[in-house]
């Protein structure tokens, strides 16, 4: 079994052999690189222990990407070329601190204002992502019905109304663009288009023990979370008709 995809944050990441993706649809799974000081990014923990599984019939492939601005979106953008021909779904995993359950997000939005530097000490503040895009793009996965599915399988979630302006909602964005653009390639070609989003994941226990007072969630529970919603995408294209939204 070909090993996840890894890359340094100050250079796209080499990639390596695809596993079966020559027979099987592709999944692709992409979580972050430490950042903050961190020792380890529960994102891509979660990313790596699935890595290599076949769920509703596609192989997930996990994928590191740098947690930097723009180095990010070309690691992005090299992964999506190289499985692009059996690519059916990409979601990207992204640590937040603070969140005791796992949020897919709604909506990206086309700003970079950094509250901390990235990992090559960058800080945009009030950047365009895609300079000239749009303003937003809402994910094209089927949110409320991951979360129910989740919440099914005895595992906290909920829909988030933002993926906030750091290199999260930065990648969220860059992605959305990137598959909006295929669409409209795939769409000509009669081909169906590659959906994809973003979900939030807490930290890990032995993360939140060094931050007294923070949630967090074991990596079985995040693994089985991300399982269900990745087969729940998969295996449905209309979301359900329910209540997510929030008051502030």
């Amino acid at each position: 079994m070909a090993k996840p995809e890894t890359g340094l944050s100050t250079v796209p990441p080499t990639v390596p052999p695809t596993l079966s993706a020559d027979v099987l649809p592709t999944v692709l799974l992409m979580g972050f690189e430490p950042f903050g000081g961190e020792s380890t990014n529960s994102s891509w923990r979660v990313a790596q222990a699935l890595h290599g599984e076949v769920i509703a019939g596609a192989q997930v492939v996990a994928v590191q990407l740098p947690c930097v601005f723009g180095v990010a979106l070309s690691a992005l953008q090299q992964a999506l070329a190289q499985h692009g021909p059996h690519l059916v779904l990409v979601l990207a995993l992204g640590q937040a601190t603070g969140r005791c359950e796992l949020t897919p997000e709604r909506v990206a939005i086309n700003v970079d204002d950094a509250r901390i530097p990235d990992n090559a000490g960058a800080r945009p503040v009030d950047t365009a992502v895609v300079p000239g895009g749009p303003a937003a793009y809402f994910s094209t996965l089927p949110i409320k019905a991951m979360v129910a599915a989740m919440r099914a399988e005895g595992v906290p979630a909920s829909v988030s109304q933002t993926a906030g302006t750091y290199v999260c909602n930065h990648v969220f964005y860059g992605l959305m663009h990137a598959l909006h653009a295929l669409h409209a390639l795939q769409t000509r070609q009669t081909r169906p288009g590659v959906r994809g989003g973003f979900m939030h994941v807490p930290l890990l226990p032995e993360q939140a023990a060094r931050l007294p007072g923070q949630p967090s969630l074991e990596l079985a529970t995040q693994v089985a979370g991300v399982r269900v919603a990745l087969s729940t995408a998969l295996l449905r294209h209309d979301d359900l008709h329910a209540i997510g939204g929030a008051e502030h």
